[in-house]
């Protein structure tokens, strides 16, 4: 993990217990591989691993009593103690709860209602899984450079860059300058131009597409505020963000790739950030939007009696 993401985590407060298995998605591929086994003990059992001591469970992992420490912390609690009684939580909720109905393994063969209902199932846990590992404290900043930036940059490529696209769009409707770039070499020569109240947002899900790196890059040497929306916090484009906003990690399958769930995450992120701006500029940001849609709604009467 880099310092800027230990930062980070460390002024966070606790996770809920039932937000803990999503930290876990989120963090696990950034930590050491003794700290994986920790954590995956502990979101794989949760009332096995509440009943052991610090030392109990350094033995069932194999690893050593620091480490178990050092994965509590970095889980964002106090101590191992405070991992415990969050354990024990999670363990009292799924003991009181029934068990989903439906995974995301989707065959080849599925009929098409239980393909309905896998995807909905796993975009309902992703969007929870999202929400429950979101920084508050890092969203809240990120909302407030962007309140009042000049100019605004978004880095996308592939899913990531529709989703830049989004957040372009919705910024714009409510009078900001906004401009999503795919192209890696026009994101970089718009880079070079920012100053230091212009915000660029770099969105990536593993945190290390080269043609966002850069321009984000290029945007934090020029004194811009810089913001990485990604599913890997400790990754390489984490060293060019002031503020990281973590989205959720899901598993992969054959048939429902990363970008799937990725896309999914990040457009709540989108969202969130958009209503926080708006939340914000309330006073030029209403007007916009209804001047907005009055200069559209020509296009949504009914012609010929369709639409």
């Amino acid at each position: 993990m880099t310092n800027n993401v230990k930062e980070i985590f460390a002024g966070a407060a606790p996770p809920a217990p039932a937000a803990l298995a999503a930290k876990v998605r989120t963090l696990a591929p950034s930590m050491t591989r003794s700290m994986q086994l920790v954590a995956e003990a502990v979101a794989g059992d949760p009332a096995g691993c509440a009943a052991l001591t610090v030392t109990g469970l350094a033995e069932l992992t194999g690893t050593s009593e620091a480490t178990v420490v050092r994965t509590a912390r970095l889980l964002g609690y106090p101590g191992y103690r405070d991992l415990r009684l969050a354990l024990a939580g999670l363990a009292a909720q799924q003991q009181s709860g029934r068990a989903p109905a439906v995974t995301a393994d989707i065959a080849v063969d599925d009929p098409i209602a239980d393909v309905v209902a896998k995807l909905a199932y796993d975009e309902q846990q992703t969007l929870a899984d999202t929400a429950g590992g979101l920084d508050t404290v890092q969203l809240g900043a990120a909302v407030a450079a962007l309140a009042v930036a000049p100019r605004v940059e978004i880095y996308g490529v592939a899913a990531s860059g529709l989703v830049a696209q989004d957040l372009a769009q919705k910024l714009l409707r409510i009078g900001h300058i906004a401009f999503a770039h795919s192209d890696p070499h026009l994101a970089v020569t718009n880079a070079v131009t920012l100053q230091s109240k212009d915000v660029a947002i770099a969105i990536t899900h593993s945190g290390s597409t080269g043609d966002v790196i850069e321009p984000l890059r290029v945007a934090f040497e020029r004194g811009a505020t810089t913001i990485a929306i990604t599913g890997r916090p400790g990754s390489p484009v984490s060293q060019y963000a002031d503020h990281i906003l973590t989205t959720s990690t899901a598993r992969e399958s054959e048939l429902r790739p990363a970008a799937m769930s990725s896309r999914t995450s990040q457009l709540l992120v989108v969202d969130c950030l958009f209503v926080g701006v708006a939340q914000r500029t309330y006073e030029t940001a209403a007007p916009a939007l209804a001047a907005s849609y009055e200069a559209l709604a020509h296009r949504h009467s009914p012609r010929g009696g369709s639409r």
